[in-house]
């Protein structure tokens, strides 16, 4: 079956922090739902070189499904990425994307009465994001789920109220933040591990654990998990960005 490429048109263009933006992309010329789990993402085609590898970009959605055929994206600048040197200094609004997907298996777990622990640095956060906002709007009972997000500092702290304002209205959802680089009394000074490794030292079945970020981050939270708590492979699941 051919792949189908579809085209969509930025609608808007929000900065998010000194390196992040969100760009929220309406889909056209569509006569069906673009329709995708929670957590999935999708490849871009970007007009940055001959070679198509070096086109392809791939990024989290993450709004949550809601058949309105509009999607976004929270995307960080690469120092030295064509592709977000691209979207980041010659995208605006009205300009075209080419995409294909949706794509991926990390995805909202189908059993929610299970302990979903959500660990993420950056934009690692867009794919539990989605999920929190699908939760939200469906009103769906969970059990509990544990979102601990890690930054460098406060400004870099990505959708800080849409995640205390589900704190404040539902018990069951736990919000924590570490900040590597700056004290704040509202956060925790430190790393994403000191949390989850005092939070969760005592192993038991009926919990799941699902990371998003960098390579670096998800091989010392999964190696931490295994080796030095004691979970089972069967609990931890991730999703790589680079």
């Amino acid at each position: 079956m051919p792949t189908h490429w579809y085209q969509g048109r930025v609608t808007n263009i929000q900065k998010l922090s000194a390196t992040t933006r969100q760009f929220t992309i309406q889909i056209e010329n569509e006569d069906s739902i673009f329709d995708f789990l929670p957590g999935q993402f999708i490849t871009m085609d970007l007009p940055v070189s001959e070679k198509r590898l070096h086109r392809w970009r791939s990024y989290s959605i993450a709004n949550h499904p809601d058949r309105s055929n509009v999607l976004e994206f929270c995307i960080v600048k690469s120092e030295d990425g064509l592709g977000t040197k691209y979207l980041f200094e010659e995208v605006e609004v009205d300009t075209l994307i080419k995409f294909k997907g949706p794509d991926g298996g990390f995805v909202l777990p189908q059993n929610l009465q299970q302990e979903s622990i959500m660990i993420c640095t950056g934009t690692g956060v867009a794919p539990f994001r989605s999920m929190i906002k699908y939760i939200r709007q469906q009103s769906l009972n969970f059990q509990k789920i544990h979102l601990i997000f890690g930054t460098r500092n406060a400004e870099g702290i990505l959708y800080k109220d849409e995640f205390m304002q589900f704190a404040e209205e539902n018990p069951n959802f736990i919000y924590d933040v570490a900040l590597s680089r700056e004290q704040h009394s509202a956060y925790h000074y430190g790393y994403i591990h000191d949390i989850y490794k005092q939070k969760y030292a005592e192993v038991i079945p009926n919990r799941h654990f699902y990371i998003c970020g960098w390579s670096k981050m998800i091989d010392d939270v999964v190696a931490n998990l295994l080796v030095n708590m004691g979970y089972d492979k069967s609990q931890i699941h991730y999703e790589l960005y680079g």
